[in-house]
């Protein structure tokens, strides 16, 4: 392997010399205790600054922190995204100034948000200890010219000692490492909430003294002076866990549970914490034990997107014109039909926790009163809403918490009701149920759903091109091979790097795994196989997130030009 010197001294050599010259230093280079790979070389200064990883074959970092892997890969994450926040914080510490044009000097690792998330810009062999990281760097010119000199003090003076204090566990301060160790002690915590969820039959925890509202929409961060979350007596649980001890909450059992309440009284900032509860948050975030089960999944409305091939059935029925419903395909779904087509998705997907905001719900889908039924019969009405199916569901062992704040229909179906008072929680279901006796109960579907065959994904030429180019723009749209899809309503993507994660996969699966023999669930299954076993840059270059399989599918879905077969047409075919 080359060593630093020679590096320098190659490096001195090109001064002066055109932008290209920058690509003879590919490769990589022993800097003693770590290796400096230097992968991609940008094009010109003005481009996608170059691709650098830097790899330690003994960062001696205490095995307890990461070797669990085998059983659970979260205290490997979370260490990872500690170090990987700590290199972050130190990076904007150092203030490395821009030296020349375009991005010249600039250092960049990836970004992070309040989760905590598996990344391919900070990964650790669960088997050796062996870390690398990801880094972009722009390697300096005046105009086009190469500035060796400034390469040189980027690359020997500004990055070493960096790397050196950040990723080397001897070289840490005592209070750097004591926070590594508390990182470990609330991943384990928050980890032992998640197997007693399942334990005790309960879709999600919410810890009393956590902070639910957010700095603004603009920003993740907890709000500061907001009221501290404290739990409604008859729902509050205590849970022991191995760090934090005894921590008392609200558990939100299995089953149908309404959040009700006036406006602006916190109705949607619970449900908001709850579908972020899916992922562990860092120290500090206020909910970092606001817990919810792995797969629940946020449904809402959606006009305008596709439908490929689904049954939607047991929601929509008879459309006018004889459109077949248990074959429904849509180019721009209404509000009702995209409702039902994402509850039904989620459903595929393997999702057990519907969590569902009336504010961004479909009104026909979600509810039916007895006066429009004495109106328009309901022999003439599609629909059929929600609340008909919800006991059914919840009888399915698919559980729904729902926010509604302006029909009391769904209190007759309901297994508890808490009303939400200036964001504190109050259980009412006892008054719920005793007001709703006054009132016509909402029928139930008259027919159980039927089991749905899982749809076969077939092969999307478009994706077998030679080049197939992935971007994302922050979370709202992903962008394949030129085709746009809106991510919106996948309101559980926190990162766009977990999108370009998704584009990435896709490719891979249509490249790899497509064969028109296995459902979109089956092939969700492989990549996640491959995922564990190889890590994200398994699927490409660039800054990649690891995405949950029900976004994943949710993209899969979403894409106009993928196409989808029930298992009878292939047969006929």
């Amino acid at each position: 392997m080359n060593t630093q010197a020679a590096l320098k001294t190659r490096i001195l050599s090109l001064d002066g010399r055109g932008y290209p010259a920058y690509r003879d230093l590919k490769g990589k280079w022993d800097f003693g205790d770590y290796v400096l790979s230097i992968d991609h070389v940008q094009s010109d200064p003005f481009a996608s600054p170059s691709d650098l990883t830097v790899e330690i074959a003994k960062p001696g970092f205490p095995a307890h922190l990461y070797e669990n892997w085998y059983e659970n890969r979260a205290c490997r994450v979370a260490l990872q995204d500690a170090l990987l926040r700590l290199f972050g914080k130190k990076l904007r510490s150092a203030e490395v100034k821009k030296s020349g044009s375009g991005k010249s000097g600039a250092i960049t690792c990836a970004a992070t948000a309040q989760e905590v998330l598996e990344r391919s810009s900070c990964t650790i062999d669960p088997a050796t200890g062996a870390l690398k990281l990801r880094l972009n760097a722009g390697f300096p010119a005046k105009g086009r010219s190469i500035l060796a000199r400034k390469l040189v003090e980027l690359l020997f003076n500004t990055l070493p000692p960096l790397i050196r204090s950040t990723l080397i566990y001897a070289n840490l301060t005592n209070k750097e490492k004591d926070d590594l160790q508390k990182v470990y002690e609330l991943t384990v915590d928050q980890e032992e909430i998640r197997r007693q969820l399942e334990e005790r039959h309960l879709v999600a925890f919410v810890a009393n003294g956590s902070i639910l509202p957010r700095e603004s929409g603009a920003s993740n961060l907890p709000m500061k002076g907001a009221v501290p979350f404290v739990s409604a007596p008859e729902e509050e649980i205590e849970l022991d866990l191995p760090y934090a001890g005894k921590v008392s909450g609200m558990g939100i059992g299995e089953g149908v549970t309404l959040i009700v309440g006036g406006g602006y009284h916190g109705k949607s900032t619970l449900l908001n914490a709850l579908e972020r509860g899916v992922y562990n948050h860092i120290g500090g975030d206020g909910r970092e034990f606001v817990i919810t089960r792995d797969d629940a999944m946020k449904v809402r409305a959606e006009d305008g997107r596709c439908v490929h091939h689904e049954n939607i059935s047991a929601f929509i029925q008879n459309l006018p014109g004889g459109k077949s419903t248990e074959n429904f395909v849509s180019e721009d779904a209404s509000g009702s039909t995209s409702q039902a087509a994402n509850v039904i998705e989620a459903m595929e997907a393997g999702s057990r926790a519907l969590l569902i905001d009336e504010d961004t719900s479909a009104t026909n889908f979600m509810i039916r009163d007895e006066l429009m039924n004495e109106v328009v019969s309901a022999s003439e009405e599609p629909i059929i809403p929600y609340i008909a199916r919800i006991r059914e569901l919840a009888d399915q062992g698919i559980s729904t918490i729902l926010v509604a704040g302006s029909s009391g229909l769904f209190f007759d179906k309901a297994d508890r009701v808490i009303q939400m008072k200036e964001y504190k929680p109050y259980e009412i279901t006892a008054l719920a149920k005793e007001k709703a006796k006054a009132f016509p109960p909402a029928a139930s579907a008259k027919e159980p759903m039927k089991k749905v065959p899982p749809r076969l994904v077939l092969s999307n030429p478009k994706l077998l091109q030679d080049k197939v180019k992935v971007k994302t723009s922050a979370l709202d749209a992903l962008l394949i091979a030129r085709e746009s899809i809106d991510l919106h309503a996948l309101e559980q993507l926190v990162d766009s790097q977990q999108s370009a994660a998704i584009g990435k996969m896709i490719v891979y699966a249509q490249r790899n795994l497509v064969d028109g023999k296995k459902n979109a669930e089956q092939i969700a299954d492989e990549l996640e196989e491959l995922a564990d076993k190889n890590g994200l840059s398994f699927f490409g270059k660039g800054y990649l997130s690891r995405p949950r399989r029900y976004e994943l599918l949710g993209v899969i879905n979403r894409q106009r030009s993928q196409q989808f077969a029930l298992p009878e047409q292939t047969k006929k075919n």
